[in-house]
């Protein structure tokens, strides 16, 4: 059982990080990489004429290879170490005769998802270089809470009897109830439109890469345990 959790972990995760990374290379770092002009001010927005007006568009991503390259191996790092976890929790259920189809693993990877990625950015959305925000402490204590209550959530939901669904709703709500640490003010550098694109495709990139690894998964340890 073992082998067959890391052979479909890194096999999902291989095929989730080279998916994640297109799509991110596609979408997502231009809009990066065009957001570190206003981090460096190299462009400014609101300039001294107090204009609401600056220049659009992204540097070519030609030119700096070794961080794109670790770019795509932390991810597929990253996609690997939720596939194992994907992998790990669906054959858990397999044990109290839970089966898990192919198909199933998407609802899988949606709920990787929602707990993973977008429950905390509800609070604390993908930022663009510059961006000022809490103390990074506060942030990540805010964030891995999120992440864990989210998961306890929706394993509550999806397989607790009873009231348990509706306390795994309550515990979902819980660090939202509580609100992400923010500053009083606001400091951005960047356009406003800039900071929503980059939030929005990070998201769907992310999205992508969860469904994907969710089926993998689900559809390797499908075939492995043939």
């Amino acid at each position: 059982m073992t082998k067959n959790l890391f052979v479909s972990a890194i096999c999902a995760g291989i095929a989730a990080g080279l998916l994640a990374s297109a799509l991110q290379f596609t979408f997502v770092i231009p809009v990066l990489l065009e957001g570190e002009l206003y981090e460096t001010g190299a462009r400014v927005h609101f300039g001294a004429d107090g204009s609401p007006q600056s220049d659009r568009g992204a540097p070519p991503l030609a030119g700096d290879w070794l961080r794109h390259s670790m770019t795509v191996a932390f991810n597929i790092v990253t996609y690997t170490g939720y596939g194992l976890l994907l992998a790990a929790m669906i054959s858990f259920a397999s044990l109290k005769g839970i089966t898990t189809t192919a198909k199933q693993g998407l609802i899988w990877g949606l709920c990787g998802y929602i707990a993973v990625q977008l429950a905390p950015a509800i609070g604390l959305p993908p930022e663009l270089p510059g961006t000022i925000a809490a103390e990074v402490g506060q942030r990540q204590l805010w964030w891995i809470s999120t992440i864990l209550a989210s998961a306890a959530g929706l394993g509550l939901i999806a397989f607790g009897r009873s009231y348990l669904p509706l306390a795994g709703v309550v515990l979902m709500a819980i660090p939202h109830l509580l609100g992400a640490p923010h500053l009083d003010t606001f400091f951005g550098v960047a356009p406003p439109e800039l900071a929503a694109e980059f939030a929005t495709l990070s998201l769907g990139a992310a999205a992508a890469g969860w469904v994907l690894l969710g089926y993998a998964v689900a559809a390797i340890l499908q075939h492995l345990e043939r």
